[in-house]
């Protein structure tokens, strides 16, 4: 255990010119108190670990000490050839990089991990695109994707509606959701950050002005942020609906899983037949009606009036078609 943290100690000191023991501690999951320990240990053991002191001081390897640590358990040898999506590679014109790069990395493991690629491989595979869709790539994002990895400004046409408007981006980072590409980028001149759907892109070009990057970005964290008020910000209209014990198990199957979640859990207790009523956000009483179709006779809609006479209708035409 305390190997494996030494070896991560001088890989992430190896990685970055100096960094403080609280910054290390957070790394490594430890203590101050630790970090000093675990210096000392490797500077010990001829590691040049150099403690800097004052309120501005850290740890740094002295005189461009570089570690000859290159093995790689099985383990992290298949996980490493897990960490790429064939498909988006390709769509984004990387496919021949990260090929060169994995065949360097095949080069470099044990001999008794050579197999690790196609042992992953034969394992697990992902699938971006949805179902029931051919997927395609947007004409703009070999443009793009190079943009991401080079900091560099892009000048762009953008379609709203009927509608098109140009925009000075600062591309950030590139997200696939579902088979579909979205841009999350910065807006030259506003500051603000927002999401653009690849397809809809009329032309770009990249500049030769590159941007400085807001070391507090967060991809991962910006999207599920977007993603979460996308999802809530399309829920406009409301149903009343009746639940049987039922209908409240296979409601998140129906729809949203967390709106499913929110709303039973404000929802009144059972009554004494055991239905649950309950008010549940939905994006259209069209929507509403294909969800809750899905529920079958385990719910009753109450509210809006037009609703039910709609699913009034559908009982009255499934009696037709069955002979009741």
């Amino acid at each position: 255990m305390r190997a494996a943290r030494l070896i991560k100690m001088v890989l992430l000191l190896q990685s970055r010119p100096s960094m403080t023991a609280a910054e290390l501690a957070r790394e490594l999951e430890v203590s101050e108190r630790t970090v000093t320990r675990d210096a000392q240990a490797l500077s010990e053991a001829g590691v040049p670990v150099y403690a800097d002191r004052g309120r501005v001081g850290g740890y740094r390897l002295v005189g461009g000490y570089r570690t000859r640590l290159t093995g790689l358990a099985r383990g992290e040898a298949e996980a490493l050839f897990l960490s790429g999506v064939p498909g988006a590679l390709r769509e984004m014109g990387l496919e021949d990089v990260a090929s060169a790069a994995r065949l360097k990395v095949s080069a470099a493991l044990l001999p008794s991990l050579r197999d690790a690629p196609r042992s992953a491989a034969q394992r697990f595979h992902l699938d971006a695109p949805a179902w029931f869709r051919d997927p395609e790539t947007p004409a703009p994002l070999p443009v793009v994707a190079q943009a991401v990895w080079d900091d560099r400004r892009l000048g762009a046409r953008y379609r709203r509606g009927a509608e098109e408007v140009e925009r000075e981006l600062e591309p950030y980072g590139l997200v696939l959701k579902a088979g579909v590409w979205y841009l999350c980028a910065r807006v030259v001149g506003a500051g603000s950050f927002r999401t653009y759907r690849l397809d809809r892109f009329a032309a770009v070009a990249a500049r030769e002005e590159r941007f400085e990057r807001d070391a507090a970005f967060d991809l991962p964290a910006f999207w599920a942020g977007q993603a979460e008020r996308f999802g809530r910000s399309i829920l406009r209209a409301e149903v009343v609906v009746r639940l049987s014990p039922a209908g409240v198990r296979a409601l998140p199957y129906a729809v949203d899983p967390a709106v499913a979640r929110e709303v039973l859990e404000r929802a009144e207790p059972a009554g004494a037949d055991g239905w649950t009523v309950l008010t549940l956000p939905v994006e259209s009483e069209e929507v509403a009606h294909s969800q809750l179709a899905s529920l079958g006779p385990e719910a009753e809609v109450l509210e809006p009036v037009a609703l039910r006479e709609r699913f009034r209708e559908d009982a009255r035409r499934l009696a037709q078609v069955y002979g009741l």
